[in-house]
């Protein structure tokens, strides 16, 4: 129990690291200032966790009981900011797309980390037999940030039009049920996000999207 607490630990801390890089580099092409990029780095870090635990009835949610991964969120946000404002030429074409590049693989770990810790949070409060509900926390939790920093920017949200990303966290979700009573904890956990990181990857290495109407006014 106390590996598979660690992993937990390791795996949010990921998480939030990643996701709040994202959410402060869509603020940062957005033109926002510092506070603008530090509200979409916390909220793409911890939204999808916040309405997980609405929808398990933990009040006040996880975020605003420990503030260790909101003040994480926030620091992550603003060293990249400062990055960027000093740092211009982090703007051009070559350097920017080896930096996107790098994180597509951060958002990828983030969203295998969130899904497991999201599907753990649902399994320790004793919903170990609703299948539906674990794999859709695990998927909330994964997904809800992103979609909360798209509509804060005025985008539709990412995961609805752009390769395969929820279908990569549902696999995740499913592989942590299929093995949750053949494997031990901490194998599952790293599994199940490792499931989650290569689907999102290969989808985007080779674009795979899910099909969609062409529709042209």
């Amino acid at each position: 129990m106390l590996v598979y607490s660690k992993i937990n630990i390791i795996l949010e801390i990921i998480g939030t690291v990643a996701f709040a890089s994202s959410g402060a580099m869509v603020a940062i092409r957005k033109n926002m200032d510092i506070f603008g990029t530090i509200v979409l780095g916390v909220v793409t870090a911890l939204g999808g966790g916040c309405i997980r635990d609405i929808i398990l009835g933990i009040t006040p949610p996880n975020m605003f009981r420990n503030s260790s991964y909101a003040i994480g969120a926030v620091l992550a946000s603003i060293v990249l900011f400062v990055v960027f404002y000093y740092k211009k030429d982090f703007f051009k074409a070559r350097v920017l797309k080896t930096y996107e590049n790098i994180m597509i693989v951060f958002d990828a770990v983030g969203l295998g980390a969130f899904t497991v810790t999201g599907i753990n949070t649902a399994v320790e409060l004793g919903y170990v037999d609703d299948k539906f509900l674990l794999i859709f926390v695990g998927m909330v939790t994964g997904i809800g940030g992103g979609i909360i920093r798209d509509l804060f920017s005025n985008e539709v949200p990412f995961v609805f039009k752009e390769q395969i990303y929820a279908i990569s966290s549902f696999l995740g979700a499913c592989f942590y049920l299929a093995f949750r009573n053949i494997i031990n904890a901490d194998a599952l956990m790293i599994g199940s996000a490792v499931v989650v990181v290569i689907t999102r990857i290969i989808a985007v290495k080779y674009n795979l999207n899910l099909p969609r109407v062409n529709y042209d006014s």
